[in-house]
């Protein structure tokens, strides 16, 4: 069995905002993960950044939280990016995001 989550960015070179990174960097790096989990199996992938994960794996109307879609074999979890550019999502906000996700994979004690 894999590892309980992956959380990561979608294309791993810095940007000061996401509209610094290309479209083919995005998808790329979409690629690049869908195989990344195949093979290490995690129970979620977590992304980081709502409108990188829209652009890499074609899904405009993705919003922040649980994902609908599978991206290699895994159930997808979309988290706001912590960016200080990103000012709309706060701190307590972002933090709620990571409890959620943590509820999620958490594994359940045995009753």
């Amino acid at each position: 069995m894999g590892c309980s989550a992956l959380l990561t960015n979608v294309v791993a070179r810095p940007s000061a905002k996401a509209s610094g990174l290309t479209r083919e960097e995005l998808v790329g790096g979409g690629r690049r993960l869908a195989g990344l989990v195949a093979e290490v199996r995690p129970k979620v992938l977590a992304v980081l950044g709502v409108s990188a994960y829209r652009t890499a794996f074609a899904r405009p109307k993705a919003v922040v939280g649980p994902q609908a879609d599978l991206v290699g074999g895994a159930p997808v979890w979309v988290l706001p990016n912590p960016s200080g550019l990103n000012a709309h999502w706060t701190l307590a906000g972002i933090a709620e995001e990571l409890s959620r996700l943590r509820e999620q994979v958490r594994p359940r004690a045995q009753e």
